[in-house]
């Protein structure tokens, strides 16, 4: 075991992206065309997140493309996964969103996290980097009852 761990450590990405099942993310993706190298962007509702954050870990992105539902599974430490950026915290209870499959339209969308800022929203905030996750607690409101 002690070497599979070796190993597997050169292939580790430093820094990972923070982000939950229910978030829509936009991925950006090399893509070699012949010669030629961009990046492409996927942008869609993460709906699994695989194996934890290990070298076999994974998370798939669910998409609607011309009425048809398009789920493409990216390794957390793939090469060709240049940078992963939450547009949209989603609020969901569940771990694997599989029930999306069967919407269609609107249905499909997710609820916002309400207590979740995006960075990069706010031009408050010096040096944020784009699509980094920032969590702050919840705030309670009193609500005063008034007996009629």
């Amino acid at each position: 075991m002690e070497i599979i761990k070796k190993i597997s450590e050169k292939y580790l990405k430093k820094a990972l992206p923070t982000f939950k099942v229910g978030d829509v993310v936009d991925v950006h993706v090399k893509i070699k065309e012949g010669e030629k190298e961009r990046i492409q962007v996927f942008t869609g509702t993460v709906i699994k997140i695989k194996g934890g954050k290990g070298i076999s870990g994974s998370f798939t992105v669910r998409r609607i493309v011309q009425g048809e539902g398009v789920e493409r599974i990216f390794p957390f430490h793939s090469p060709a996964v240049e940078d992963v950026q939450v547009r949209r915290p989603g609020r969901v209870r569940r771990a694997k969103l599989y029930y999306l499959r069967e919407r269609v339209g609107k249905a499909t969308k997710v609820k916002e996290r309400r207590d979740v800022i995006v960075a990069g929203e706010e031009e408050g905030e010096p040096g944020a980097a784009q699509g980094s996750v920032k969590v702050e607690p919840k705030v309670e409101r009193k609500v005063e009852q008034t007996v009629g």
